[in-house]
């Protein structure tokens, strides 16, 4: 495979303009960082099958559109990069704040799940899916938002410290959509 076809005009501003097309080495990229959080392309390659090479390339044609950074790391040749961590912007809505990329790779991996999951060891074959509503007004509604986070804080640190994953720990989706249900519409007129 060449670079011919995949790269964007040099003359391009980085992440503006032309967007970047799907390919199948980026889709398989992004599905990767988001399970095991940091990927180097040599990881990558090695996971993935494709050329370290290769890798690279996608991995700097993810990062250059917006999808991706470099994550910490302490020096050396070894360049680890993540999904790109955004930081929420006080006076956005959540909704815009998460992207749609984070959405679409949701549902994927969601999808995958529903169809793989008879291959995963069988004590990993079910799933903790639920749903719920309830009544709240917009404050309660962050506060229940902000409850959800502190909860997930002790097992933040994981993904960028191996060492700190109990034996037995896998990349777990952790997905909460908070959003209030609006009355359905007839013919294009809001009902109240």
């Amino acid at each position: 495979m060449t670079e011919d076809g995949v790269n964007t005009p040099n003359d391009q501003p980085d992440g503006t303009g032309e967007e970047l097309r799907e390919h199948e080495v980026r889709t398989a990229l992004l599905d990767l960082l988001a399970e095991v959080g940091t990927v180097t392309a040599t990881e990558a390659a090695s996971r993935l099958g494709y050329s370290s090479g290769l890798c690279s390339f996608h991995l700097r044609q993810l990062a250059r559109h917006g999808y991706i950074e470099e994550a910490p790391h302490s020096g050396g040749r070894a360049r680890p990069w993540r999904l790109k961590q955004h930081v929420p912007a006080a006076n956005r809505p959540m909704e815009e704040q998460f992207g749609d990329l984070a959405r679409g790779l949701e549902d994927e991996s969601w999808q995958r799940w529903l169809t793989q999951r008879d291959e995963a060891p069988s004590e990993w074959r079910h799933d903790e899916a639920f749903s719920a509503v309830a009544y709240l007004t917009p404050e309660e509604m962050s506060r229940v938002a902000d409850a959800i986070r502190r909860a997930l804080a002790p097992y933040q640190d994981r993904e960028q410290r191996p060492l700190a994953r109990p034996d037995g720990a896998r990349p777990v989706a952790l997905i909460t959509r908070l959003f209030p249900l609006l009355p359905h519409t007839a013919d294009g007129a809001d009902q109240d």
